[in-house]
């Protein structure tokens, strides 16, 4: 037994010795990457997931429970596969180059978001919609900053708000296949279900009458 602990230690001391290595340092990065992508992709998920499935699907335990560990399983498999394959393309280009430069982070990023996210299904589109807006806002802040466009004198965050919440209710009255499937489901739930009643029961305790009354 005491052999076995010793081992144990000895075999630990050699991964840290290993993990200290300055020479090993964009290798082991890149492992860290991909553990760091797989959990994080699944705490984002998971809750998210668990309330989007408890309150707009319908069908048993069971097969809510499976659809919540599949959407958990794709975004944390690929978040783990992108953060590997950027940081691998990223530490081969400043290898090659012999420095990092700006460009060898969009290549890398690019290249990774073709291969992991390039295929059009509902966890990739909500990634890809989560990140446009912020870059949206990112492009909109530099722009600022770099002189391209006047500092505004007013905050423009309240004119933004109105033309965001606009449009997307007038794509949704008038075109809503246009919109997300989650996205329709929250804003039927909403807006439309809103419009229908029974009775007391359906008006203020629950949104939709189950029985055949």
């Amino acid at each position: 037994m005491a052999g076995g602990r010793d081992s144990l230690r000895a075999l630990l001391r050699a991964a840290n010795a290993l993990l200290q290595k300055r020479r090993y340092h964009a290798a082991l990065a890149v492992i860290k990457g991909f553990r760091n992508g797989a959990v994080y992709g699944a705490k984002i998920r998971a809750p998210h997931a668990l309330v989007m499935t408890f309150l707009f699907k319908s069908g048993s335990l069971r097969e809510k429970l499976k659809s919540i560990a599949q959407a958990t399983y794709a975004h944390s498999r690929n978040l783990a596969y992108f953060v590997f394959t950027y940081k691998g393309l990223l530490a081969a280009q400043s290898q090659l180059q012999g420095k990092k430069i700006p460009f060898h982070s969009f290549l890398a990023a690019c290249i990774g978001g073709w291969l992991v996210f390039g295929d059009n299904n509902p966890i990739n589109s909500q990634i890809i919609m989560y990140l446009l807006s912020r870059i949206l806002f990112g492009l909109s802040r530099l722009a600022v900053e770099k002189g391209y466009i006047p500092q505004p004198k007013q905050d423009p965050f309240p004119l933004v708000a109105a033309l965001v919440w606009g449009t997307v209710l007038w794509l949704f009255e008038y075109h809503k296949e246009t919109l997300q499937p989650s996205l329709q489901s929250s804003m039927t739930y909403l807006y439309e279900d809103s419009e229908v009643w029974h009775d007391l029961s359906d008006f203020l305790i629950y949104n939709k009458r189950t029985d055949s009354k």
